[in-house]
């Protein structure tokens, strides 16, 4: 699935580690980024100051939500009187947070924006939000001194993914299906509503008849998943229309209306994207006859995910707990992962599948201390570093061991 490139949304990016001296903490109070030379290739050889409507986020892998602020940075020559001497420089505000916080060896990543603006990205060093960022932008930036500058990007270069698109709306950056052609048959079938989760994940299953679990598990659920996403941003973007178009008086903009619709749309984007999973989860154990059941519940009241083979098996304590697993399910797991820790204690060994990619080698480590083995669709393994490719484990090989556990064997039937 096709959902654009990175270039329609960015002329060009660059990223840096931030050192002690560019950081607003005991150390420095200059304001600035050092070795901003590399930032003509973005910004230009301005002869006056250029100042840049920015947009700041701190990202962190502790929540899905940016803190973000509105701002300026200045772009200007220091040396502008004396020639052949040019020394650029980039001034951030004092008062922004994201720099407040920044320590030594955060990244940042300075992205420009097709529509006149900057957004400037302050990331934890080592964390998984991060190794996003670099990832998405294809900035490689541990692997330079200084900034790393992709300036005039192209369309082609770097289209974009299912993870693609959900870090960019993190970012706020809105990612919208290419044309309306599947409204007509989705309005047929729905009318004007948004239908169950579970309604509109079997329509969008319905739309790829082609497809077979059988032949490819990894690539099959992704799909979906994407088919999915497609078909509610067009039915989205239709049913929002009216609502947005009335916060507009006069040429007017109700604020605070704006920004609680905002947030209503972007919450059900989250939510249903995670049922979403779980539908197309379900459907693809019941098309490869992998018993299970979903959402049961076991000690203390808690609701794992998924048990195999199923919730019986697990309450009879004469079942061997070596034949039983447990996946949890998470979109994007941050560090939510440390929940299933919890749920299902007969399971020592935890799975959990997400489409979270990637994830930083630290939080990777830190998982397999605890127990925790991850599970990724196959097209998703690539962002990952070598070692933790390794380690990583996808839908099929999960399906593989969920069956060799299973001692009465995938065709005896489902439980849900």
């Amino acid at each position: 699935m096709d959902f654009g490139d990175l270039a329609d949304h960015f002329d060009g990016v660059a990223a840096k580690i931030l050192s002690t001296v560019e950081t607003v903490g005991r150390s420095s109070n200059q304001h600035e980024l050092d070795g901003v030379r590399a930032l003509q290739e973005l910004f230009g050889r301005p002869t006056e100051k250029l100042f840049i409507p920015t947009r700041f986020l701190q990202v962190t892998d502790d929540t899905d939500q940016p803190a973000v602020e509105d701002g300026t940075l200045t772009f200007y020559d220091a040396r502008s009187n004396i020639p052949n001497r040019s020394e650029y420089r980039l001034y951030y505000p004092a008062a922004i947070n994201a720099m407040k916080m920044a320590q030594p060896g955060d990244i940042v990543f300075i992205a420009k924006q097709k529509t006149p603006g900057v957004l400037f990205i302050v990331a934890p060093a080592n964390s998984s939000i991060a190794a996003q960022l670099d990832w998405l932008f294809g900035t490689n930036v541990l692997e330079h001194r200084g900034f790393s500058v992709r300036a005039g990007l192209e369309t082609g270069h770097d289209t974009l993914s299912l993870t693609a698109m959900y870090l960019l709306d993190m970012l706020g950056i809105a990612v919208e299906p290419a044309n309306d052609d599947w409204l007509e048959r989705i309005l047929a079938k729905f009318g004007p509503r948004f239908p169950t989760s579970a309604e509109f994940g079997a329509f969008a299953r319905s739309t790829l008849p082609g497809l077979d679990p059988t032949d490819d598990p990894d690539g099959v659920l992704l799909a979906w998943i994407e088919q999915e996403e497609m078909l509610f941003r067009t039915l989205e973007r239709y049913l929002a229309a009216d609502t947005l178009d009335a916060l507009y008086t006069n040429g007017h903009v109700d604020v605070d209306s704006f920004i609680e619709v905002s947030l209503s749309l972007h919450n059900r984007r989250k939510s249903r994207a995670g049922k979403g999973l779980e539908n197309h989860l379900i459907a693809l154990f019941g098309a490869l006859n992998v018993r299970n059941s979903f959402n049961p519940v076991t000690e203390n009241r808690a609701r794992p995910d998924f048990i195999f083979p199923s919730i019986d098996e697990y309450g009879d304590l004469r079942f061997p707990s070596v034949k039983l697993t447990m996946l949890g399910v998470k979109t994007t797991c941050k560090d939510r992962w440390r929940q299933i820790l919890s749920e299902a204690k007969r399971i020592e060994d935890k799975h959990l599948l997400t489409l979270e990619s990637p994830i930083s080698p630290a939080q990777t480590d830190e998982m397999k201390e605890h127990g925790v083995q991850l599970v990724i669709p196959q097209p998703l393994h690539e962002p990952y570093k070598p070692q933790q490719q390794e380690w990583l484990m996808n839908v099929d090989d999960f399906i593989k061991t969920a069956r060799e556990r299973d001692s009465r064997g995938p065709m005896q039937g489902m439980l849900h």
